[in-house]
């Protein structure tokens, strides 16, 4: 058997479950509505939280660095791409995330794989919550520390679990602060308490909170007033950009520069994006109206779901997991929203546990209301046609 034959023997079987996944191409720039594979879609599956994938004068400030430093970085931060954009995003994300600094990932998958992978060493646990992102998964994996988890956002599991684990050096809590398939929020407030108890280090995956919880938009710690070992986030959702960052004290971003992998061999992201970075902090942190805003049409969303009789998973976040049950539904479920002129694709396993194969909407600031009143009554008309609502 060749070596194309065996693959292909592989794909056909995740045709047969129902799991195999193509690319659609998005012929515009990010916006509520987009060309998708030719097609003009309101996209409800973005990340772009707060709408400044986009924005003007994001754009204008990318453009003036761009001109100035190039395209790329050229090399990574210990040789050639260290420029003083990236010194002074570092220091804006600290002082927004209110931590002694911060050290630039090139996506947050690499600063969750450079800090779990690192961090912990031989004769240490890692507690990691069981619905927790794949890059925290497999950063767990890469470590020389022993993994163990605990029961998604369960505080007695993980009281268990601790006591337990007091046999280790020392034990590390890892946990996203939302997660992303189910929308809710880990409960950091407790999971800090359980720590002190325990003697054991939190780190938190803030992707999806950052720039949407909190008064000021600085994620699950502002949201609970508490201030973790460890915070991992991305540029790459509300913030509207590219990248990822650890924050925390200075100590913990010395270390990481000299012992963290994905840092140390990676390639920098280009200064044009820390700079529109840097500036999109500034809008998140200035002002609240366009978080205010998107809560307002989180609730819309996920109160008029549930009153027609879906099944809707999550918190006050803008991830949304309208659950559907099997893959196969789930998938023409989705082609029927597409053929509404929606874009929200059907989140199946191994993503999701099997069962629980869902539409995962996820809405923007950018949003009208017009647009929202659009996704809600297709969604009540598919519901009918496909008997999953009366």
């Amino acid at each position: 058997m060749s070596f194309d034959q065996w693959l292909t023997q592989r794909i056909e079987k995740t045709k047969q479950a129902g799991l195999y996944r193509r690319l659609r191409t998005m012929s515009t720039a990010p916006q509520p509505q987009m060309v998708v594979n030719g097609t003009k879609q309101i996209v409800f599956s973005s990340n772009n939280y707060l709408g400044l994938a986009n924005d003007p004068i994001l754009i204008e400030k990318a453009l003036e660095t761009l001109n100035e430093f190039g395209l790329g970085s050229s090399g990574s931060r210990l040789t050639t791409g260290n420029t003083e954009w990236h010194e002074k995003l570092e220091q804006r994300i600290a002082n927004f995330k209110k931590m002694e600094a911060a050290l630039l990932f090139s996506s947050g998958y690499l600063a969750n794989m450079g800090v779990l992978s690192s961090l912990p060493v031989k004769g240490d646990v890692l507690l990691s919550d069981q619905l927790n992102h794949a890059s925290i998964i497999d950063g767990c994996r890469l470590s020389k520390a022993e993994t163990v988890i605990y029961q998604h956002a369960d505080m007695n599991s993980l009281a268990q679990k601790l006591r337990e684990t007091q046999k280790y050096n020392r034990r590390f809590i890892v946990t996203d602060g939302v997660f992303s398939m189910d929308g809710t929020i880990a409960p950091l407030d407790k999971i800090m308490k359980l720590a002190k108890r325990y003697d054991a280090y939190v780190i938190v995956d803030d992707a999806h909170a950052t720039g949407v919880l909190g008064e000021g938009g600085r994620g699950t710690s502002e949201l609970f007033g508490v201030s973790p070992d460890v915070v991992i986030g991305t540029l790459s959702k509300a913030v509207g950009i590219e990248g990822g960052f650890v924050s925390g004290s200075s100590v913990l971003i010395d270390f990481l520069l000299n012992h963290a992998r994905t840092f140390i061999f990676q390639t920098a992201v280009p200064p044009a994006s820390c700079a529109a970075a840097y500036a999109a902090i500034d809008m998140i942190e200035k002002g609240k109206d366009k978080r205010e805003n998107l809560l307002r049409k989180i609730k819309i969303i996920k109160n008029t779901l549930e009153a027609m009789g879906f099944k809707v998973y999550g918190q006050d976040t803008p991830i949304i997991p309208v659950i559907i049950g099997d893959a196969e539904t789930s998938v023409q479920f989705s082609k029927k929203l597409q053929e509404n002129g929606i874009y929200a694709p059907a989140i199946r396993p191994p993503t999701v546990p099997n069962g629980e194969s869902r539409i995962r909407l996820t809405v923007t600031a950018a949003h009208n209301d017009t647009q929202i009143e659009h996704l809600l009554t297709s969604f009540k008309g598919i519901g009918r046609e496909l008997k999953m609502i009366t």
